[in-house]
This record gives C-alpha cells, structure tokens and sequence, in this order.
C-alpha cells in the first residue's frame, strides 16, 4: 500500500472486531509515527497506549466513572459557520442514516454516541496528550503525529478511529493511565479490525472540491 492508497482507505471506524492488536505492533507504529515533522523537533505528543487486560479494565473503570464531564477544550467553535457548519451537519445525518437511526430516535442517536466510550468495541486504544503550556503550533505537531499514526495503522492493516469524545471523560482517562496535571488530554484513537459487516464502516465523508478552498495565486 503506498501513501495514496493509505490515505484514501483511512476512515473513521464505528464498529470494530473483537481481533487483538499486539503490542510489539503498537510499538513499531508509534515508533514510526514519531518521525512526523515537528516544529523545532519539539515532539509535543505524550501518548498513553492501552491494550489486551488494561483495556479490560480502562472499561471498568470508565463503568463505575462520571459518564459527561466538562470538556478540556472546545471541540467545535461556537455557532459554527458556514460551509463548516453545512458539512459537519451533512457527516452527522449521513452516519444516523446508515445505523438507521432517525432524526426523532434521540435515545437512538445517545445510545450511539455513547460507544465513543466503548471505542466502538475496539481492542486498542492510545491516548494523546499535550503540555497545557504548549501553543497552536505544537497542537498542529500533534496532529500530524496522529494523521502519520493512522496511516502507517493502515499500511499495517488496522483501522482506527480518532476520537475528541475524549475530552469529556479527561478526568477518567487521567486517572487511569496516572497523567501529571500539567497534560491536556486531546484525543484518544481506537485500533482494531473493521467489522465488515457493520453498514455505518461504509460511511465515506464527503470532501469540498478543491476550488472552494485553494486559490493558486
């Protein structure tokens, strides 16, 4: 699989197999995942990996844990504007659309946002921190350290799942894997094999055409 190939197969997975990931695979992807550009060399993510018992009992502890928190961060700007408020809508309906939840089943569309805290039955999770000191550029480190993450996932063969879900259960998370105060959680990702036969892993986002965002001046 080249990098093409990763990138167009990369999708966000809700509903994963039971199969385990090994640690020793874990490793070498984050491993590798580490040589993603960061700005002065900082490398500004702090990673928790969680697999096999641990994650066991990471879901027993999120069980007997607060279910919503306050956010460690704004997920989404507020009164989101347009066009990004049309595709975000846009994503959202598609997705209840092929779990077949309608738009009045409110207990449905709760039901299935509360798999976040099941990472949608995955097997394997990481949990990406930052230093609160840390600013946007250092953020952006981040992000290309997580897009580097799931696409060498993808070459390996494993999907994943990147979730800001996390930031409503930072204290939970926090106190499982014993994060120091100065941390912010960002996000966690779950790592597994897609359930084939789940008809929401054949969601396929839509994109704006490049004319609409890119301006060759």
């Amino acid at each position: 699989m080249d990098v093409t190939e990763a990138v167009f197969a990369r999708k966000s997975i809700r509903d994963f197999l039971p199969d385990p990931v090994s640690d020793d695979t874990l490793r070498t992807l984050l491993a590798a995942a580490s040589r993603a550009p960061s700005g002065g060399n900082v490398q500004p993510w702090v990673v928790y990996a969680v697999n096999g018992e641990s994650m066991v009992r990471l879901r027993e502890h999120l069980a007997a844990s607060d279910p919503v928190e306050e956010p460690g961060y704004e997920i989404y700007p507020p009164k989101l504007w347009e066009p990004y408020r049309t595709n975000r809508f846009a994503l959202g309906e598609a997705m209840y659309e092929k779990l077949g939840i309608p738009r009045e089943d409110k207990a449905g569309r709760l039901a299935q946002f509360a798999r976040n805290g099941d990472f949608f039955g995955a097997p394997a999770s990481i949990f990406c921190y930052i230093d609160k000191r840390m600013g946007p550029p250092q953020w952006s480190d981040l992000g290309m350290f997580l897009q580097t993450f799931m696409l060498l996932a993808q070459e390996a063969g494993f999907d994943t799942c990147p979730q800001e879900y996390w930031t409503v259960r930072q204290n939970a998370v926090g106190a499982f894997v014993d994060a120091p105060e100065e941390l912010l959680l960002f996000c966690g990702v779950a790592i597994g094999k897609a359930n084939p036969a789940a008809p929401v892993n054949s969601l396929e986002s839509a994109r704006q055409p490049l004319d609409e965002w890119c301006t060759f001046v």
